[in-house]
C-alpha cells in the first residue's frame, strides 16, 4: 500500500477537499470514511446552532490530514 507522502495519500487528501471521508474511502479506509461523512454531516446540521461554524472547518482539516498522514501495516 501507499507509504505517507505518496501520490495515493496526496489523491486521498485532495478527496477530501470535496468530501470529507471520500479520501479514506479512497485508501479502502471504510469505517474511518463512515466516521468523517458522519462528522461534516453533523456539523453542518449544528451549523443552525451556531457550533457548526467552529466545527466545520475542523472536521474538514481532521479528514485532509489524516488522509494526507496515513501508513498501511503491510
Amino acid at each position: 500500500m501507499a507509504e505517507q507522502g505518496s501520490g495515493g495519500n496526496v489523491i486521498a487528501a485532495i478527496c477530501n477537499i470535496f468530501f470529507p471521508g471520500l479520501g479514506q474511502l479512497v485508501q479502502g479506509r471504510i469505517m474511518a470514511a463512515i466516521f468523517f461523512a458522519l462528522a461534516i454531516i453533523i456539523s453542518y446540521a449544528l451549523v443552525y446552532a451556531l457550533v457548526g461554524f467552529v466545527l466545520v472547518p475542523i472536521v474538514y482539516l481532521w479528514a485532509i490530514i489524516d488522509a494526507a498522514r496515513f501508513k498501511s501495516r503491510v
